[in-house]
């Protein structure tokens, strides 16, 4: 783990060493300095400690999730600001090369050097300046964007969807990750925003947990409150299978995976397991099917779609639940049974990114193609939840956490 993290701090001191200098251009507050480096020697210290420590169930996940919100907070803004850093010292390089040039010529250069350091001053503060903006921001995400829930509503048409279910409504959640909450009132806000949508039915798609099954254990009885007249159905995500932390042996690792499956239960939600089951609503019926996970490149794939859809009559309207949105352009677009409305949660929208009416953008967009909202081909569609917790990082700028309410229609 500390092998990792050296690479890592050696080229934050870099940065930290090259936008310093721009700090000391712009201020000569000799007490900056002092905050601007002691502030990233106790975090490197705090860091390599905790690299330190073994890993495993004992460590404090939202600990290490702090650090790295900390560590965001000192390296991005700088790495945002450095191309116009970088910039002004190319042209200064250019200055010097063609003062020198002209020094071979006359011996008169005090005002061009007063007027170029003038201008380095502004540049530097420029600099910081841009610099705030991604550091406010990602504070905010830490302090406030990780609790501000959004209510996502939308209406998808079907026209074989049975008349019985015309104006169902669904609640969706997913990625949870309890393991990251450090705020049971801004979670419980939360949940009762699920409810009060009132929605027929919830259903949850995957990441109850980060890791261990423990970590629900402040967060039962809160979950457990939510509740649907049709029930609340859910499936696994790929990091509730424990695939991410260093276990003493591979049955505790397995007896964990039973534990959560547990809590699945305790909190009165039926987790489905590569099968179906029919929703019935004034004799007609309509097929909800949920896989375990299964993700594109070097997640575990063990959702089995076949098994899943095997008891589903191919004239069943049909609802799949796949954690991962991948599993929709890989597997189930093209399988022999028609699926007409995938859910799906996983990418968290990376937590950052931009989102305005009629523009979205985020990283994660270059890695999932469908990452965040709806997404159709043909008469087939696929809604990726934003998720409703957070990992990694403990905030969210511009990807805000969702609640998503689905109303189906006959069109």
């Amino acid at each position: 783990m500390i092998q990792r993290l050296v690479p890592i701090i050696i080229i934050w001191a870099l940065v930290d060493l090259y936008f310093f200098q721009a700090v000391k251009t712009a201020t000569n507050n000799v007490y900056v300095w002092w905050a601007y480096w002691l502030y990233d020697i106790l975090l490197a210290i705090v860091m390599i400690y905790i690299a330190a420590m073994p890993a495993g169930p004992s460590t404090q996940p939202r600990v290490i999730f702090w650090l790295i919100g900390f560590m965001l907070l000192s390296l991005a803004p700088k790495l945002i600001s450095l191309p116009i850093l970088i910039f002004e010292d190319a042209g200064r390089l250019l200055w010097y090369v063609g003062n020198f040039f002209r020094r071979l010529f006359s011996s008169g250069e005090s005002q061009e050097t007063l007027r170029y350091a003038g201008r380095r001053k502004f540049i530097s503060q420029l600099a910081i300046g841009i610099a705030a903006i991604p550091f406010i921001g990602l504070l905010y995400g830490m302090i406030r964007g990780k609790y501000d829930y959004r209510v996502h509503k939308l209406s998808v048409r079907f026209k074989d969807l049975p008349d019985a279910f015309n104006g169902f409504t669904i609640t969706q959640l997913s990625d949870i990750h309890s393991g990251s909450f450090d705020s049971k009132t801004d979670v419980e806000r939360g949940i009762a925003l699920a409810n009060a949508q009132k929605s027929d039915i919830f259903l949850f798609t995957g990441d109850l947990v980060n890791n261990n099954a423990d970590e629900m254990t402040p967060w039962k009885e809160s979950f457990s409150a939510l509740r649907a007249p049709y029930g609340q159905f859910s499936v696994l995500g790929n990091h509730d299978y424990g695939d991410y932390q260093q276990w003493a042996s591979e049955a505790e690792k397995a007896a964990n995976l039973v534990r959560l499956k547990q809590v699945h239960q305790e909190i009165g939600f039926r987790l489905m397991l590569n099968e179906s089951l029919q929703i019935k609503k004034d004799g007609q019926h309509i097929s909800l099917i949920g896989v375990e996970n299964w993700g594109k490149g070097g997640f575990h794939k063990y959702g089995d779609l076949n098994k899943a859809t095997a008891a589903v009559e191919d004239n069943d309207f049909k609802i799949l639940m796949s954690h991962d949105p991948s599993h929709w352009e890989a597997q189930t677009l093209n399988h022999n049974k028609h699926i007409h409305l995938t859910l799906a949660g996983h990418t968290h929208g990376m937590q950052f990114g931009i989102e305005v009416p009629g523009f979205k953008w985020s990283p994660v967009q270059y890695v999932y193609r469908q990452w965040a909202g709806i997404y159709q081909r043909s008469e087939k569609k696929l809604y990726v939840n934003r998720g409703f917790g957070f990992l990694g990082y403990p905030g969210r700028v511009g990807i805000l956490p969702e609640i998503t309410v689905i109303t189906l229609l006959k069109a």
